[in-house]
């Protein structure tokens, strides 16, 4: 099954013929993805790729019956991208531009912003992640941090777990999918045996989705790491939601959040791999 994409899904780009979207769309391409076209306004009637351009997502979705959208376009012009996918009702939106302003990111619902995006290894890729180090499998993983997720793809692949599917969140304070939804849509997939999540501190998120999963009468083997133990209290490591301030958002916090839901705790992201692979045949 996968969750949220497949080989079926019809992929546009937001964004095609820019330096960024045209090397990613390229990638998507290469990686067997339904991409069906692009937007860039004012280019309509263009091809690009040999694919259609068009001046909106509207009149995109209308030619090629597009449901998905990924968006590369400067984080001043994010915010309205990611509005015009919303109206044009777009099943899937995945905003892999950094830097979009926090006031424009109250407004959506969608996967990112500041994310490596989606992936369902061997059917549809939607982002930025290399797609040759990813194996088709059964663990679903989640993660705050791009580069983890990488890492913990790797380690899975070269274990033989594989993945089902891999969803970049994002690491910015206000994101469109988080935690809970990604953990919810993992327990009711028959093809996701087991569930990787990465946190990081700063906010909540990571609490909220421990007690998301105490509370839930689906269970899946768990496997957890949190980026930024040694990190000092009001310094932001990398990403704009990773701090701790006023005391809260801290590594061990969350981490005995997470192994008092069940979810056992990696202590190092090089150990994410092993891990799992120690709790499923335990």
């Amino acid at each position: 099954m996968s969750v949220l994409i497949n080989k079926n899904t019809k992929v546009i780009c937001q964004g095609f013929t820019g330096t960024h979207g045209t090397f990613h769309s390229e990638q998507a391409l290469k990686y067997g993805t339904k991409l069906v076209g692009g937007v860039t306004p004012k280019k309509g009637g263009q091809k690009h790729l040999n694919l259609p351009v068009f001046n909106t997502v509207q009149e995109a979705k209308d030619h090629t019956s597009a449901n998905a959208t990924m968006i590369y376009v400067p984080p001043q012009f994010a915010g309205a991208a990611i509005i015009e996918a919303i109206e044009a009702k777009m099943d899937l939106i995945v905003c892999i531009t950094e830097g979009i302003p926090v006031i424009d990111m109250i407004k959506a619902r969608l996967i990112g912003p500041n994310c490596p995006g989606i992936i369902t290894p061997d059917e549809c890729k939607i982002g930025i992640m290399p797609g040759n180090i990813h194996k088709k499998g059964s663990v679903g993983i989640v993660s705050r941090s791009g580069t983890l997720t990488y890492e913990a793809v790797a380690q899975t692949t070269s274990n033989g777990i594989g993945q089902s599917t891999c969803i970049g969140i994002g690491g910015d304070p206000i994101n469109g999918t988080n935690f809970i939804d990604c953990l919810e849509l993992f327990l009711k997939d028959e093809e996701t045996k087991s569930i990787v999540m990465i946190g990081e501190i700063g906010g909540s998120a990571e609490e909220e989705a421990a007690e998301f999963i105490k509370k839930e009468k689906v269970k899946k083997p768990m496997v957890g790491f949190i980026a930024g133990l040694t990190a000092p209290p009001g310094r932001r490591m990398g990403h704009a939601g990773a701090i701790i301030s006023g005391g809260k958002g801290g590594a061990e916090d969350k981490i005995e959040m997470m192994k008092s839901a069940g979810i056992s705790i990696s202590k190092s992201p090089a150990d994410i791999g092993k891990t799992l692979f120690n709790k499923l045949n335990s």
